[in-house]
């Protein structure tokens, strides 16, 4: 049986938050697969490649398993993957190459049944800011389409039924120059910047709450103001990430960030929530298949990260995000459990084996 954590530690190496390195990676996966008869087709978005691979017979249920091949960056040491115990450390692990490792390997253990099209689709955009122009939007747009899609997001072997929307904001906050020696006489942008930001961490959007999240997130991205040392800025930028509860409203939370005093908003981008009835047919064989695996009840869960599920979702494809125990994505020191990608790649096959049952 082909290894799920050594092709999680291959992927790793790959430094994919650089152009040529996605490429690099793509030719292996489709490497990968094409050694293993599945065939590949390839397309470019915004000249980066995307794979889709097809097992099963044509016609019946379609599934869809979805993954990204992007991380954000890293340093240097995290793309040679190191092994702690059950943890499989290195960028990327956790979120999501571990997890798009086994899916791989699901795809493969799937192959020869004959009631389930399975739809292996590898993107290299995900973690790009260029969130309204993502790979994923164009395929579902052009016709890629199914009856459920799992995206294989870190949820920790839960099954994640909702995630928050995407807002970001740029703010312009106006202030008074003076000389730096005298910052009395002026009224710094800068520090106002911040003020305002408490603002928004204190409007009543923010502290907000719903079955599955505590609040809204609100992070303070990017700062940037004066043009001297020795002057007073009077003017700031800062460019500010809300991640918004299903059932909240972008439209309204930009119009109160907008009547903070001196401040002029632009509105970056939008992404809508996630959400997805615990009661569809497909989450709930999705959910036994889990608990074969485990032994164990799964949870639904709320992410707080967006994800690509809402693409499909959009669409009127109900999708949900699915992927192996780990932690640290993003951060210094993400790690993946081992154990976990094997009880992921088998959750996910039997899914496949079980699904006509419940349909």
């Amino acid at each position: 049986m082909v290894d799920e954590r050594a092709l999680a530690e291959r992927l790793i190496t790959y430094d994919t938050s650089r152009a040529e390195e996605l490429a690099a990676a793509a030719a292996f996966v489709r490497g990968w697969l094409e050694a293993r008869d599945i065939p590949v087709r390839e397309r470019l978005h915004r000249g980066l490649a995307v794979l889709i691979a097809e097992v099963g017979p044509a016609a019946g249920p379609t599934v869809i398993f979805h993954g990204h091949l992007d991380v954000v960056p890293g340093f240097a040491h995290q793309y040679a993957p190191r092994v702690e115990g059950d943890r499989l450390i290195g960028r990327g692990a956790y979120d999501m190459k571990g997890g798009l490792a086994a899916m791989l390997c699901a795809l493969k253990d799937v192959a020869r049944q004959d009631r389930v099209r399975v739809r292996f689709v590898c993107v290299p955009d995900e973690e790009s800011e260029h969130v309204e122009e993502r790979s994923t939007d164009a395929l579902v747009a052009a016709g890629l389409g199914g009856h459920f899609a799992i995206t294989g997001e870190p949820t920790d072997l839960h099954v994640g039924v909702e995630a928050k929307g995407v807002l970001v904001m740029r703010l312009r906050v106006g202030g008074r120059s003076a000389h730096g020696a005298t910052p009395w006489l002026g009224d710094s942008a800068v520090l106002k910047a911040f003020d305002v930001f408490r603002q928004i961490e204190a409007l009543p959007f923010a502290r907000a709450s719903s079955e599955l999240f505590d609040r809204p997130s609100i992070n303070l991205g990017r700062i940037e103001g004066g043009d001297a040392f020795n002057k007073v800025p009077d003017r700031c930028e800062m460019v500010v990430d809300i991640r918004y509860l299903p059932g909240q409203d972008p439209t309204a939370i930009v119009a109160a960030v907008g009547a903070i005093e001196d401040v002029t908003v632009t509105q970056l981008l939008t992404r809508p929530p996630a959400r997805v009835s615990r009661t569809n047919p497909y989450v709930r064989a999705l959910r036994d298949a889990i608990a074969r695996t485990l032994h164990d009840e799964p949870v639904t869960v709320g992410r707080d990260g967006a994800s690509d599920a809402v693409s499909f979702l959009e669409a009127g494809i109900p999708a949900v995000e699915f992927g192996p125990a780990g932690g640290g994505h993003h951060g210094p020191d993400e790690w993946v459990s081992i154990a976990s990608l094997r009880r992921y790649r088998q959750a996910l096959g039997d899914f496949v084996r079980t699904l006509p049952a419940w349909l």
